[in-house]
C-alpha cells in the first residue's frame, strides 16, 4: 500500500479539495506515536483539530544503543514494522499533509541515517530527525492548552526514552494579543527511562541505584535552577507546573486507580506533587514482576517506569510544587498544530 506524501503537500488534482487530514508521526527512543487528525474549531473559536485515529507501540528502538553507540537490529526491525502500521493507516484515512520525526535516539546513533533510509524503503516515510531545541518547542505546542491563568509562567518537562526536555516558559497575559507560549529558556538532559535503566538496572532502594539516578538527574538539573533560581518563583503561585511522559501519565494511571490506561481520565488532570513522590518511592520498593502486575504498567514499562520515576524525584528536588498537570500529549501533537497553521498561512514560532 503506498504512504501518502510524508513531509509535503501532494497535489490534490482537478476539482474540489477534500477536507484536509493530517499526520504526525513521533519515533522516540522507546515509543513509536502517531496521530491522524482533522482542524476543528472549539465552541471558544479557537483552532484546535479533531482525532481520527491514534496509535502507540513500544518499539525500544534505542535498547543498547548507550552501550553500542548504534541502533541494533532487532530493534530497527520492530520499528519498522510498526512504521509500516502507520503507513498503512495514513493511507487508508487518505492523509494529505503529515510529518514525521525522530528524537534521541536517532540524534544519537552512528547508524541513525542508514535506518532512516531504510525506513523510507520499506514504509514510504521519510523521518525527519529534530535536534533537542526543536523537540522541546514542539512538546510545548503540543501541551500549551493545558497551560492556563492564573498562572502566568510554566515549567514543563518531557521525560522521554533518551532524553528529558525542561522549559521555563511565559504564559500569554490575559486580553493581550499574544496568543503562543513563549519560552524564555529550556535545556536539554542526556537521561531517559531506556538508557538510564540500561546504565543503573531498573532501580531499587536495596542497592541505593534509584538514589543514584536521582542525584545523577539533580547533578545535571542544578545549573539551570542555579540560572533562573525557579524554586523561589514557584512560591508565588503563578507557577504551573506540567509534565508529559509515559512516566507521569503511568504514575496517573496508578495513582486514580483505573483498571486500565484510558487517556481521557488522564490527560488535563490534576495530582497532588507530594502523593506522586510518594508512589515513584513506593515503585522503586517493587519487584519488576510486582510493577508489572499493574494495569497501568504491565510487562513493557516494568522494568523502565522506575528510570522516569527518578528523573521526576530528581526535578521535584528542586522545583516542589503543590500540584503537578498531567499531560498525554506532546511533541506529535505539536506537529500537528504546526502543520495545521502553516496549511493556514499563519507564522510560525521562531
Amino acid at each position: 500500500m503506498n504512504a501518502p506524501a510524508v513531509n509535503g503537500t501532494p497535489s490534490l488534482g482537478p476539482g474540489r479539495a477534500p477536507p484536509p487530514v493530517f499526520a504526525a508521526l513521533d519515533l522516540g527512543t522507546n515509543n513509536c506515536r502517531l496521530l491522524i487528525a482533522r482542524p476543528q474549531r472549539d465552541r471558544n473559536g479557537r483552532d484546535g483539530f479533531r482525532v481520527i485515529e491514534a496509535f502507540s507501540r513500544i518499539v525500544r528502538l534505542g535498547e543498547g544503543l548507550s552501550l553500542s553507540g548504534e541502533l541494533s537490529e532487532a530493534a530497527m526491525s520492530r520499528t519498522i514494522e510498526a512504521l509500516k502500521i502507520c503507513s498503512e493507516k495514513m493511507a487508508r484515512r487518505g492523509v494529505g499533509i503529515a510529518r514525521a520525526v525522530a528524537t534521541e535516539a536517532c540524534r544519537r546513533a552512528g547508524n541513525g541515517a542508514e535506518f532512516l533510509h531504510h525506513v523510507k524503503v520499506a514504509t514510504g516515510i521519510s523521518l525527519d530527525i529534530i535536534s533537542t531545541a526543536e523537540e522541546a518547542r514542539l512538546a510545548l505546542a503540543g501541551c500549551s492548552p493545558l497551560l492556563e491563568p492564573p498562572h502566568s509562567h510554566a515549567i514543563v518537562f518531557d521525560i522521554g526514552g533518551g532524553s528529558t526536555e525542561i522549559l521555563w516558559a511565559r504564559l500569554p497575559a490575559p486580553g493581550t494579543q499574544r496568543r503562543s507560549v513563549e519560552v524564555i529558556d529550556w535545556t536539554s538532559l542526556p537521561f531517559g527511562v531506556v538508557n538510564l535503566t540500561e546504565r543503573f538496572g531498573p532501580g531499587d532502594h536495596e542497592s541505593g541505584s534509584y538514589a543514584r539516578m536521582i542525584d545523577e538527574v539533580a547533578a545535571m538539573l542544578a545549573p539551570f535552577e542555579t540560572k533562573h533560581r525557579l524554586g523561589e518563583k514557584l512560591a508565588s503561585g503563578r507557577v504551573q507546573v506540567l509534565g508529559t511522559s509515559g512516566t507521569v501519565t503511568t504514575l496517573a494511571g496508578v495513582l486514580l486507580g483505573l483498571p486500565r490506561y484510558e487517556r481521557r481520565h488522564v490527560d488535563g488532570c490534576w495530582l497532588d506533587f507530594p502523593t506522586v513522590i510518594r508512589q515513584s518511592n513506593a515503585l522503586a520498593g517493587q519487584s519488576v514482576a510486582e510493577r508489572a502486575q499493574h494495569p497501568c504498567i504491565g510487562e513493557e514499562r516494568a522494568d523502565l517506569v522506575v528510570a522516569g520515576c527518578a528523573i521526576l524525584e530528581a526535578i521535584y528536588r528542586f522545583w516542589p510544587a503543590t500540584r503537578l498537570r498531567v499531560a498525554d500529549r506532546g511533541v506529535r501533537e505539536g506537529v500537528l498544530v504546526e502543520l495545521m497553521q502553516k496549511a493556514a498561512g499563519q507564522d510560525l514560532p521562531a
